[in-house]
């Protein structure tokens, strides 16, 4: 009796110890199943945000692109023809005591700041120029521009030695500044613009735009479908991921706006 009873205990010890290592097979099972699956996730993820990241960057290199374009266009076939129309009134045979004289001087005046004009235009459109001169001195170029229009008060502090970023990266951040200079004169009723470009910390490139204009509500934009809506502002916020940096935007009604740019540099690209 006491044999079987033994028996018995052995059995049931055993049948426990099996059902353990079923449940403890079991759970490993899901476990590396599960894994698996996030690992697949986290692949797929990864592969979806790559794919996203070369289709922006494709979509951004046809605008480029695109500019570069225009501005030669402008430069071979409207400049051409505008240069050609002011020799032609150069030449004409009058003289001061004609009454066609003031009107054709006005006409000269006008047609010579078109030419100027459309020179300044195709610059700054023209990718090419900005990788070669830079990206301080492809702002300064606009910001003069922007000064003889008289429109308002502009000013550019640049902090610290000026290092190469990358052609494409200084190109979308040129292009990022033309884009929130664009918005202020559209939508700011900004009377100073002043533009900050800080090359002080080798492992990080900043840049600021800041405006006295009337400014916006936060809250009202967080809480709205699409805080950032617009085309041009879709744009310049693809750019901002596309490199890698961030941009936040600081605004109240009648405090006007500041908007800060933060990329994080490699090392080997400082030493360009």
């Amino acid at each position: 009796m006491q044999d079987q009873n033994q028996e018995f205990l052995f059995i049931i010890i055993m049948g426990g110890l099996l059902a353990l290592v079923l449940v403890g097979f079991v759970v490993t099972i899901l476990f590396l199943y599960q894994r698996k699956q996030h690992k697949q996730a986290q692949a797929l993820a990864k592969l979806k945000d790559e794919y996203d990241q070369e289709v922006l960057k494709s979509q951004l290199e046809i605008q480029e692109a695109t500019l570069k374009n225009i501005a030669q266009e402008l430069h071979d076939n409207i400049g051409q023809v505008l240069s050609v129309v002011k020799l032609s009134l150069a030449v004409l045979p009058i003289d001061k005591e004609h009454q066609a004289y003031e009107p054709l001087q006005h006409i000269r005046e006008v047609l010579n700041k078109a030419v100027y004009d459309l020179a300044d235009l195709t610059k700054s459109l023209h990718t090419d120029r900005i990788a070669q001169i830079g990206l301080v001195e492809s702002i300064k170029f606009d910001l003069d521009t922007l000064k003889k229009t008289g429109l308002l008060q502009v000013s550019l502090d640049v902090k610290g030695k000026e290092y190469r970023l990358g052609e494409q990266k200084e190109v979308f951040i040129f292009r990022i500044f033309q884009e929130l200079v664009n918005n202020i004169l559209k939508h700011a009723k900004a009377t100073q613009i002043n533009i900050g470009l800080n090359y002080v910390n080798k492992n990080n490139f900043a840049f600021s735009v800041k405006d006295n204009g009337v400014g916006f509500s936060m809250e009202e934009k967080k809480g709205s479908r699409n805080p950032l809506n617009g085309v041009g502002l879709k744009s310049m916020m693809n750019r901002v991921k596309l490199i890698g940096a961030t941009m936040i935007f600081d605004s109240s009604p009648g405090n006007g706006t500041s908007v800060v740019m933060d990329l994080p540099i490699i090392s080997t690209v400082a030493k360009e």
